[in-house]
């Protein structure tokens, strides 16, 4: 990712932490407290800028609620591709579980999750923590369950036939999903996942999948459910919210019964015009959760909002919200 993506995240942006307290952790240096209730409001790496170029550099650290930062020693920052060469123009995968207690990250030449709070750091199991054979760290990407129990590997081979790897980090079982599914959406539970694939006839279809990776719902969506985001689908494994942003800049919210094939009326959802929503989440007692970036008149991001949403009346609450300054190369939000 380079400054100027404004991908996956937010994008590069920047970040204030100078009054924050800074922690260093290592792989022996986990904890063995009870864990606390910290968790990571972004993960981030830094940028540099050597005359007119401009490169990540450092170590990816956490910033967390509480207001410290972890520095993650142990994790790589820089891509090792196909033909064994660190690409230093780029940053490896990352990635942070939705309750923010979990992240996902590269140790050495292995995948591998942190619990934020004890330092306890575990590789996946099985072949999910390795590269396929003729892929770099740059050919797949990573997500996490809710508590980040699991982790979805997909990779980003030349033909595209390579299954995603769906790692049960507690279990010890890892399930192989089609390449032809993109990973959308992980239910509260994290017992259904959502995906998306383009077939034949140019259409989207939405197919479910339980933990034990058997498809328990499918549907060809309508137009309005396919090329709308953020998404996320419900504990029933049947139930997809979405958040429709007009060409006015208003935003609304939609649900939308996969069994059915139905989508509800627009909830208009008090959200300024400044702001881009990024990520959309359910929890279990049916409450959603979605964060915003606030840009200014350029365009930039300038600072990030969680809220709440009731998903019948729109009604928002705000949970969590901080100013972003600086230039980091990326950062990273709870969910991604």
């Amino acid at each position: 990712m380079t400054p100027s993506t404004f991908a996956r995240g937010l994008g590069a942006l920047t970040l204030t932490a100078a009054a924050a307290a800074t922690v260093t952790a290592s792989p022996a240096q986990a904890n063995t407290g009870a864990a606390s209730a910290d968790t990571v409001r972004y993960a981030w790496t830094k940028s540099c800028q050597k005359k007119d170029y401009i490169f990540p550099c450092g170590h990816w650290t956490l910033t967390m609620r509480s207001g410290k930062t972890i520095k993650l020693t142990d994790a790589r920052t820089r891509p090792v591709n196909k033909k064994g060469k660190v690409d230093k123009e780029s940053i490896t995968t990352f990635a942070v579980s939705g309750d923010g207690r979990v992240v996902n990250y590269f140790k050495g030449d292995k995948l591998v999750v942190r619990d934020v709070n004890t330092g306890e750091v575990r590789p996946l199991p099985g072949a999910a923590a390795v590269l396929p054979k003729g892929l770099g760290m740059d050919n797949l990407d990573t997500t996490l369950s809710p508590d980040g129990s699991i982790v979805v590997v997909d990779y980003f081979d030349e033909k595209d036939r390579l299954p995603s790897m769906v790692a049960n980090v507690k279990t010890g079982k890892v399930i192989k999903l089609s390449a032809k599914y993109a990973v959308l959406s992980f239910s509260p539970d994290g017992e259904h996942l959502l995906t998306s694939r383009y077939t034949d006839d140019n259409t989207t279809e939405f197919a479910v999948f339980d933990a034990a990776g058997e498809k328990t719902a499918s549907q060809v969506v309508p137009q309005i459910v396919s090329n709308n985001a953020p998404i996320a689908l419900a504990d029933d494994g049947n139930t997809v919210a979405l958040v429709i942003t007009g060409g006015s800049g208003k935003t609304s919210l939609r649900t939308y019964d996969l069994a059915a094939d139905t989508v509800s009326e627009a909830v208009p959802l008090g959200i300024p015009k400044k702001e881009s929503s990024q990520r959309l989440f359910w929890n279990p007692s049916g409450i959603l959760t979605l964060w915003t970036a606030l840009l200014d008149e350029e365009g930039d991001v300038t600072a990030a909002v969680k809220r709440t949403v009731d998903a019948g009346s729109g009604t928002t609450r705000t949970l969590d919200s901080f100013k972003i300054k600086g230039s980091p190369w990326s950062w990273w939000l709870p969910g991604e």
